[in-house]
């Protein structure tokens, strides 16, 4: 059953005010809980498993300096009830009365009862945060309702670290959740606009956000004045309007038609990946010239395409939703994952907890292969999606390019990201490489592997300690440009010097600059300094 959500109403904001204080002066941070729980405790909740913490928060709520603390730990981040005395030591403003009026609890007799999740959030650019969404399973103790706001979870941290940052005048987060997203863009948009089908979610990013507020450089009284927000399905609500920049976590999940239940949170009812691919073909109608989007997606990999491991043709269906739009669109689409129809049940059904019912469990895993057979689905892909609207004034056709990166990366992966689509501009004509000067940057490493006794080595590779983390064998001709591309010498003159070391043939030094263009575009090379970061020798 729900529970209202928090209470984020004009009469409600000297009460806000009260709590943000009161977090702000104990210290309600994520360095704080994971120095007072320890890391085992801390490593256990992150695999949600609640044990270790319970334990350690049941001994500190009788020990008089960090109860305080332990409280709002044990009663937003565990969901366990509390005493309403120490709760009170810990929030002097508010007190446990004034936290169950902003609906974020219950008083009962001696104890407060908590109704959301409420955790402290850090970012690099706005410092501490807290972020209130409803209750996880774990804290529930039972699977999740249909209309659950999810709370800071893999998706959304996965989003906000592959976003490219920059100064923009409008932004548009489409499908807010709690706001996790909005509260990123507010740091580099001077207005945002925040959607979502569900009225519950949008109230849970209201208070957020006033919550907040002084961090976020808002006016709790004209709130409006930065963000807008508006409640309706995907774009309809902004229908007409323009955005520098968008950004969605959408409800990409694929699930039976015929489910008993739809999470609104990650599910939409719709078949297959309808959403998405509307999605992504619909978004240029409201980006503005030169405006980018950048959303998280599913995709099924239909038995034709002979994908079933994700190896090939994954890339079949988003291309065609790209096509599909009326305002051309540069695309950069990265597959990061894939299961296969029973895995992808397996993942669902388990992240909405629904391993609980025994019975239920079965009827929807069955539900699940039903319809994946139906549709002659053999996987499903994960991965990112990097929009443009394209500007055709000069070239032919929109920039295309998709890849499958199944490895781990560095993240944030944004800025890297961001430095590869400039040097994918730089290089939208082929033939401009040769003017440019171009430098390794100085997390790439050259590694060489040769058997024992062998005078020269078999293998040669380049190896990124940063951004996409890719690794990749080069040739000696390669492995020599490589070496002397410190920034003083032009593409033209590195290919031509080497040409002659190696005494190459026109062919080979074609090869060897569609190589290095190649070498650009994966982020093992770029143009500018090639000084280290930081001083260092």
């Amino acid at each position: 059953m729900s529970v209202e959500a928090p209470y984020a109403r004009p009469e409600a904001l000297e009460l806000i005010s009260a709590l943000e204080e009161d977090l702000h002066q104990i210290g309600y941070t994520v360095d704080a809980v994971g120095e007072l729980l320890g890391p085992m405790a801390t490593t256990a909740l992150d695999r949600e498993q609640a044990v270790p913490a319970r334990e350690i928060i049941s001994r500190l709520l009788g020990e008089t300096d960090a109860a305080p603390l332990a409280a709002l730990i044990g009663a937003w981040m565990l969901g366990d009830p509390v005493p309403v005395t120490v709760l009170n030591r810990a929030l002097p403003r508010t007190t446990a009365e004034g936290a169950a009026r902003l609906c974020l609890g219950e008083v009962r007799e001696h104890l407060f009862y908590p109704t959301v999740d409420l955790s402290p959030y850090s970012t690099d650019v706005t410092g501490d945060l807290w972020v209130a969404s409803d209750q996880t399973a774990l804290q529930r103790r039972t699977a999740l309702p249909d209309d659950h706001v999810l709370g800071i979870g893999g998706a959304s941290l996965t989003l906000a670290g592959v976003t490219i940052r920059r100064q923009v005048a409008t932004a548009l987060d489409v499908g807010v959740g709690c706001g996790v997203q909005t509260l990123h863009l507010l740091a580099h948009a001077d207005h945002v606009t925040a959607t979502d089908l569900s009225e519950r979610a949008l109230d849970f990013t209201r208070f957020n956000l006033l919550l907040n507020a002084p961090q976020l450089d808002l006016d709790r009284d004209r709130l409006s004045e930065r963000v807008t927000l508006l409640q309706g399905n995907l774009l309809e609500p902004v229908a007409g309007q323009e955005f520098d920049l968008v950004v969605s976590n959408p409800p990409f999940v694929i699930a039976p038609q015929q489910s008993e239940r739809v999470h609104t949170y990650r599910e939409t009812g719709r078949q297959g990946d309808d959403l998405v691919a509307e999605l992504i073909s619909t978004v240029g109608s409201v980006l503005a010239p030169g405006g980018t989007a950048q959303l998280l997606a599913n995709w099924e990999i239909p038995a034709d395409t002979e994908a079933s491991t994700g190896t090939a043709a994954w890339d079949t269906r988003p291309r065609s939703w790209v096509a599909a739009s009326e305002a051309p669109l540069d695309a950069w689409i990265i597959q990061r994952d894939h299961h296969d129809p029973a895995g992808y049940a397996e993942l669902w059904l388990q992240d909405s907890s629904e391993t609980l019912d025994d019975d239920a469990y079965q009827r929807a895993y069955r539900r699940y292969l039903d319809d994946f057979a139906r549709r002659d689905i053999s996987a499903i892909g994960f991965g990112y999606v990097w929009l443009r609207r394209a500007d055709l004034s000069d070239r032919a056709a929109p920039l295309l390019r998709t890849e499958q990166l199944l490895h781990p990366i560095a993240q944030p992966l944004g800025p890297a990201w961001g430095e590869a689509i400039e040097i994918w501009d730089a290089l939208a004509d082929p033939s401009a490489v040769r003017a440019l000067h171009p430098v390794v940057p100085f997390h790439v490493t050259e590694e060489r592997h040769q058997h024992f006794g062998a005078d020269h080595p078999e293998i040669i590779m380049a190896r990124q300690g940063a951004g996409f983390q890719r690794s990749r064998p080069v040739d000696t001709a390669l492995a020599g440009l490589l070496s002397a591309a410190d920034g003083e010498l032009s593409a033209g003159q590195l290919l031509s010097a080497v040409s002659a070391i190696l005494d190459l043939d026109d062919a080979t030094v074609r090869e060897l600059e569609a190589a290095l263009v190649e070498l650009a575009l994966e982020g093992y090379v770029t143009f500018g300094t090639s000084e280290p970061p930081g001083g260092v020798d």
